[in-house]
């Protein structure tokens, strides 16, 4: 589509005036969920029939119906009022939302409008306080969690009209995509956290952890380390919502396999990172020790990496990195000794990546290492269509009866959720989210606009530990977690019915005919084809990045969509750019310093990244 018919379309949507024939409603219906061939789920709804009182001095007590009446099996009754004034006139009328209209209303908008309606959503908007007086209680919104979902949350949700808490036991979000980079001391742990309080200077926080949630009370069960001196103790604590924003995230799961828990190293926290820091450099030290055998030596600077996805990939070119840059500087007698096994159960690695892209990674990982004064290396192997079967203090066992010494692992093998996930699912069993967890598996279901089925339209959930019920499972990845933080928090600003009635929960419809529309709003209500039910979240898929290694990056980055639907692996083909070498280095580190919470952290990152360059990693252990 060429630029001015663009424009064209943008100038009439924007134009276009709203309208709405709903004034506060609240919903009485039955509303189900159904499975289809392709694990997508749709809402089923009837007619819809309110009643509305308003100011009206002129006009007599009158009467209307719109549409023609549907049988009673197939109504849904919904009652809309205002509080009354001194003079109203009552006016009955029916509007119908059919089933036809819901799926149209939830299904994926399209992709050239939807482009069209997220880069006008980076037009500024301004929220004023003069629609939320300081004289009406504003509902409370706690937030579970400070990742990626509820960073993004925090930065769009408007403070006027909410009363923010953050509960969470760690007060600042990371940057996790480049924890890999800070485990080897490419950069500093603080250069890629931001504290919460900083996102948003006018939300709340809690310093504590949450343990269960009871929808019925809307209460929030709490526990805190409360330190006086050297002595700690917990404290517990319990906290009411109007709303709940559920963005725990996940936790790395170990299928069960032993001693993975007591043996291996997580990379998810900063914590994590700062513990693999240190251990590879104690494994340095401890391989220079005198009177050890070759045996030994190798033993100890042996790294396996268990998990070829992204995360094992980045740590492994780290890695690789600090052993080519810093390595003959530190440990020049001790680089024939290194070995860096990264150890796969598919068949292939970067499961996401297209399989040239994949060629390339491979390539780029299993290189030769040419440096002065030591014989030439290639200590990187990659081991696929390999299950580990146990984990020990000195060897990673194998399905196979095979075995491998290490000094140091990394388990990078999935996600699995938390245990307030998994005590909520629980507290929900006897609802409709029973039924959507043969859908959702374990993660918490919600509906297109990120209430959890369920919830009563109370409680929403992003990111890693929700499934939206409506779409194929999108992927556990931070892209996703922040485009949903974002549209929760945008939703929520606006005016919309979100509760449900009878612990039914309906589309959500706009409360106020006259409150104005953004640009994106109005491109949105387009593409539906509807003005009164609220856009529902549609993920952008913005492409995938790896760092491979010396200055060497893969960037695919998804153009147009192409046939099928994303779930449908066989029918799914969309139209990706493929970018690596260096040219991908420098889209993946400009991407990344966009991505950064503050200008800050951008900063920070630059900086140190200059400083490695110039003076090389620290190898201090803290």
């Amino acid at each position: 589509m060429k630029f001015a018919s663009v424009a064209a379309i943008l100038l009439a949507l924007s134009l276009a005036s709203p309208t709405s024939a709903f004034t506060t409603p609240a919903y009485r219906t039955q509303i189900t969920a159904t499975a289809t061939g392709n694990n997508y789920r749709s809402y089923s709804t009837y007619l819809k029939e309110s009643t509305v009182e308003e100011d009206n001095a002129e006009d007599t007590a009158v009467e209307e119906k719109t549409q023609e009446q549907q049988p009673a099996s197939a109504a849904v009754v919904v009652e809309s009022s205002i509080p009354p004034t001194t003079t109203t006139t009552k006016r009955t009328t029916t509007t119908k939302i059919t089933a036809d209209r819901i799926e149209k209303a939830t299904k994926e908008r399209p992709y050239p409008l939807f482009l069209a309606e997220k880069a006008a959503s980076i037009l500024p908007s301004f929220k004023s306080e003069e629609y939320y007086p300081t004289n009406t209680q504003k509902e409370r919104i706690i937030v579970l969690g400070t990742g990626w979902g509820a960073a993004s949350f925090l930065k769009s949700i408007d403070c006027n009209k909410y009363d923010v808490t953050v509960i969470s036991p760690r007060n600042y979000f990371v940057f996790t995509p480049m924890l890999a980079g800070a485990s080897v001391g490419t950069v500093e742990f603080r250069s890629i956290t931001e504290p919460v309080r900083e996102i948003n200077s006018k939300v709340r926080y809690l310093e504590a952890a949450a343990t269960e949630v009871d929808p019925k009370t809307n209460t929030l069960s709490c526990v805190s380390i409360v330190c006086e001196g050297n002595s700690c103790e917990t404290e517990e604590f319990e906290i009411n919502y109007d709303r709940l924003v559920f963005s725990v995230g996940a936790q790395t799961t170990t299928f069960g396999t032993p001693g993975v828990e007591e043996y291996c190293n997580y990379l998810k926290q900063v914590g994590d990172a700062q513990q693999i820091k240190n251990a590879i450099v104690n494994c340095f030290e401890s391989a220079g020790l005198p009177d050890l055998t070759e045996e030994e030596k190798i033993k100890e600077l042996s790294f396996v990496i268990i998990g070829a996805g992204p995360t094992g990939i980045e740590f492994a070119a780290e890695l690789l990195d600090f052993i080519e840059e810093n390595g003959a500087r530190f440990y020049k007698e001790l680089l024939p000794y290194v070995r860096i096994k990264i150890v796969e159960a598919a068949p292939s690695i970067l499961r996401p990546f297209e399989d040239g892209m994949k060629e390339e990674a491979i390539r780029k990982l299993t290189r030769k290492i040419e440096l002065e004064g030591v014989p030439t290396l290639q200590p990187l192997e990659i081991l696929t269509n390999k299950l580990v079967s146990e984990v020990s203090g000195n060897y990673v066992y194998f399905k196979d009866g095979e075995k491998i010494p290490y000094g140091m692992s990394l388990w990078a093998a999935g996600i699995g959720q938390l245990p307030i996930t998994t005590h909520l699912l629980d507290t929900l069993g006897e609802t409709e989210q029973k039924d959507a967890q043969d859908f959702a598996r374990g993660r918490l279901a919600v509906d297109p606009w990120l209430r959890v089925i369920g919830g009563d339209g109370k409680i929403f959930a992003l990111g890693d530990c929700s499934c939206v019920s409506s779409a194929p499972m999108l992927p556990a990845t931070a892209q996703v977690a922040a485009q949903q933080g974002e549209f929760l928090g945008d939703f929520l600003s606006k005016d919309y019915c979100i509760d449900a009635m009878d612990d039914k929960l309906l589309p959500p419809l706009g409360m106020n005919a006259d409150q104005s529309k953004t640009l994106a709003d109005k491109i949105a209500s387009f593409a539906m084809g509807d003005d009164e039910i609220a856009p529902p979240f549609q993920y952008l898929d913005l492409g995938i990045l790896a760092y491979t290694g010396k200055g060497s990056a893969l960037a695919q980055v998804q153009i147009a969509p192409g046939g099928g639907m994303p779930g449908d692996t066989e029918n799914w083909d969309p139209v990706r750019l493929q970018i690596k070498g260096k040219l991908g280095f420098g889209l993946w580190r400009s991407i990344y310093l966009l991505k950064m919470t503050s200008p800050k952290n951008a900063v920070l990152v630059t900086l140190d990244w200059i400083k490695v360059k110039l003076f090389g990693r620290d190898i201090s252990i803290l």
